[in-house]
């Protein structure tokens, strides 16, 4: 199990990984915040209406919790090609390895970080300026709002806390009824 292809998870992946899992751990990436800080284009926003999709932003003080997925044996090169076209659909995300913690121990996992230096990159958007975004946005993958309620749903079964997300997902229902 020593070259097992792990992936964290801090997002969608969480709910959707689209990939064959033998194994998820809850695990933390410390130096990392998870954060609306990405306009999408494609998944959950068009060109001309971008939404915002989550993305781990660099944060020295910070932490992130999440999933580490370990990649069903015999399916990682199918799995590196599938999570690239995925998440690499407009090079806004960057491939990265991480030191992560879990409850068994350290290990290290492929992640997609933002590209501070992007074009979609838009951390430190103010809460309420992301809740009027997602609330209306909608891409190829359904509305942007669908994907933070997910998102927030999954965390909150996994007892993992998001004060920003679970403030996003209350103020999204008040703005769409």
């Amino acid at each position: 199990m020593d070259d097992a292809l792990w992936v964290f998870g801090y997002g969608s992946l969480i709910w959707n990984p689209e990939f064959p899992v033998a194994e998820r751990r809850l695990a933390r990436a410390t130096g990392w915040h998870r954060s609306f800080c990405m306009r999408s284009i494609h998944h959950r926003g068009s060109e001309t209406a971008p939404g915002l999709v989550l993305a781990l932003d660099r944060a020295p003080k910070a932490a992130c919790d999440g999933v580490a997925f370990r990649v069903a044996p015999g399916e990682e090169a199918a799995t590196l090609a599938a999570l690239r076209e995925r998440e690499l659909i407009s090079s806004a995300y960057l491939e990265e390895w991480l030191d992560l913690d879990t409850a068994t121990g350290p290990l290290r996992a492929l992640a997609y970080v933002i590209d501070p230096v992007h074009v979609q990159y838009c951390g430190g958007l103010p809460l309420e300026e992301q809740a009027e975004i997602i609330a209306h946005a909608h891409g190829g993958r359904g509305p942007n709002r669908d994907y933070l309620w997910a998102t927030a749903a999954h965390l909150a079964e996994l007892g993992i806390a998001d004060p920003d997300l679970e403030w996003l997902s209350a103020r999204v229902r008040a703005l769409v009824g």
